[in-house]
C-alpha cells in the first residue's frame, strides 16, 4: 500500500535536524510506525515477538549492539527494553550529531527517576489517528493557516461530506489500517481496537493486571460524557450504575492507564478571566483521542448516530478536536477550551506558536450555525467591553472567530466571522 502523507511529516523531517533523537509518540494503530519508516535508514523492531527475547538477551549484555545500523535508526516500541533510552541518550551525546535515532512508543513509561528527560537530546513529537484532510475527505479548500494569517478568502467553498457520510466517518475513525476498506471491514477494525484496548493493553502498560470488564464500562461512561466537563464524581458514578461498586482510586487508576496508553486526550481550559465576577470552570473537556473509540466502545452504527443528533453533535466536536490539535499542532500550537458557570462558552480556543489565537465553535448541521455565531458574537463583545473599561488590553483579542460545522458551503458573515465546513479543512 502506497505511504499516505501525514500532516507531521513535517515537523519530523525538521526535528531530525535539529536533535539527535526524534521521539513519536500516540496511541497504537495511528500510523507511527509506518511514517517513521519513511525517515529512517535501518530498524529495530521491538513488536516483533520472534526477535524480543533474542534483542533482551543482548541488551543485557551488551546494549550497544542493538543500537548499530544506519541513521536514523528507527527502534519501534523502545519502551518495551527499557534501557534503549538511556543507551541511546549516551550514544547521542558521544556523537554529538542530529538525526541519529527516532524512536516510537505506544505507551507512556512509568516515571523512573534512573531514564534521563531526554531534553536537549530529543525532539518529542504527538501523532494522532488521521484527520479529514489526511485520509482523503476534507477537499482543503479552507486552510487554518491562511486564517490565522489573516489571508484567507472565505467564501463559496463546497465540502463533498453529505451529513450521512459525516456519520461514518466519524464512527470510522482516523485510523490508516481502516483507510480504502469496505465500510464493514472499517468499523470492524475499530472494534478490535477497542476489544485489545480492554482485554490486553490496558493491562500491558504497566504490567499490572486490570478488569476487562471494568475497563469496558469506563470507556462506555467516559463516551457518555465525551465533550463535556462533566466531573470525574459523574462519571465514575455512572461506571458503579454498570459494574457496581469500586473505589474512586481504582478508577483513578484505569483513567490514568488510559491516558498512558493515549486513548484518553482531555482538552485543558482557556482562563481569560471574562467576567470579573463570574467564576471559570476549569475542569478539562473530556475528549477520546480519536471519536471512534467511543462510539465503538457504546456499540453505536453510522446510521444509529445519525439519528441522534444530540449525541452525534457530541462526538462531531471530538471529531473537531483532533483535527484541530493535528493542523495547529504542526506549528507548534496547541487547542483549549473555555466555559463559565453563566453557560458561556467556547468549544475549541486554538494557540499557535507566533502568539495568534482563534475562537472556534463546533455546530453540527447549518441549522444550529446561528447560534455559533451569537456564542461568538458575545465572546467579541465581552472582550472589547473589558479592555474599554479597564482602558488597556487585560485580554488580547482574537486573530479570528470561526464557526465549523457539517454543512455545504464556507462563508464569511458580514461582521467577520467565518462558517467553514470540516469537509473543507485543513492544516
Amino acid at each position: 500500500m502506497d505511504y499516505i502523507p501525514r500532516t507531521i511529516d513535517s515537523t519530523i523531517e525538521l526535528k531530525l535536524q535539529v536533535t539527535g533523537g526524534v521521539v513519536i509518540k500516540g496511541p497504537k494503530w495511528c500510523g507511527k510506525t509506518t511514517t517513521a519508516k519513511q525517515f529512517a535508514k535501518s530498524v529495530l523492531d521491538l513488536q516483533n515477538t520472534k526477535t524480543l527475547e533474542q534483542n533482551k538477551q543482548i541488551a543485557e549484555n551488551d546494549i550497544s549492539l542493538l543500537l548499530e545500523g544506519a541513521s536514523p535508526r528507527l527502534i519501534d516500541e523502545w519502551q518495551v527494553i527499557r534501557q534503549i533510552w538511556n543507551a541511546v541518550r549516551t550514544e547521542i551525546d558521544e556523537r554529538n550529531e542530529p538525526g541519529l535515532y527516532i524512536l516510537t512508543g505506544s505507551t507512556t513509561p512509568v516515571k523512573d527517576r534512573t531514564l534521563h528527560t531526554g531534553i536537549g537530546r530529543m525532539s518529542f513529537v504527538e501523532m494522532k489517528p488521521m484527520t479529514l484532510f489526511e485520509s482523503g475527505e476534507s477537499n482543503g479548500t479552507v486552510s487554518l493557516k491562511d486564517i490565522a494569517d489573516g489571508t484567507a478568502i472565505i467564501q463559496g467553498q463546497k465540502s463533498d461530506i453529505s451529513y450521512q457520510r459525516l456519520a461514518y466517518l466519524t464512527c470510522r475513525g482516523g485510523w490508516p489500517s481502516a483507510m480504502k476498506r469496505s465500510e464493514t471491514v472499517a468499523l470492524e477494525i475499530v472494534k478490535e481496537y477497542v476489544n485489545g484496548l480492554c482485554e490486553t493493553d490496558i493491562s500491558n502498560v504497566d504490567d499490572r493486571s486490570r478488569n476487562p470488564i471494568l475497563t469496558r464500562f469506563l470507556l462506555r461512561a467516559y463516551a457518555r460524557h465525551v465533550s463535556t466537563i462533566n466531573s470525574d464524581v459523574t462519571l465514575f458514578d455512572d461506571v458503579r450504575a454498570l459494574y457496581g461498586d469500586i473505589t474512586d482510586q481504582t478508577l483513578i487508576d484505569y483513567v490514568n492507564a488510559l491516558k498512558r496508553l493515549y486513548v484518553v486526550d482531555e482538552v485543558l481550559a482557556w482562563n481569560p478571566n471574562l467576567r470579573s465576577k463570574t467564576s471559570i470552570r476549569t475542569s478539562p473537556k473530556k475528549s477520546f483521542v480519536d471519536p471512534s473509540i467511543g462510539i465503538a466502545a457504546l456499540d453505536i452504527s453510522p446510521k444509529q448516530l445519525a439519528l441522534d443528533p444530540e449525541t452525534f453533535g457530541l462526538f462531531f466536536e471530538n471529531l473537531v478536536q483532533r483535527d484541530l490539535s493535528v493542523y495547529v499542532g504542526k506549528v507548534g500550537g496547541y487547542v483549549r477550551q473555555y466555559r463559565d458557570r453563566l453557560g458561556l462558552e467556547c468549544d475549541h480556543v486554538v494557540h499557535f506558536n507566533s502568539g495568534k489565537y482563534g475562537l472556534i465553535q463546533t455546530k453540527l448541521g447549518s441549522g444550529q450555525t446561528e447560534h455559533g455565531v451569537e456564542k461568538l458574537r458575545e465572546l467579541r463583545f465581552l472582550i472589547k467591553d473589558k479592555n474599554q473599561k479597564s482602558g488597556r488590553t487585560l485580554v488580547v483579542e482574537p486573530d479570528f472567530y470561526m464557526v465549523i460545522n457539517s454543512g455545504e458551503t464556507a462563508f464569511t458573515t458580514t461582521d467577520g466571522i467565518y462558517v467553514v465546513p470540516i469537509g473543507c479543512l485543513k492544516d
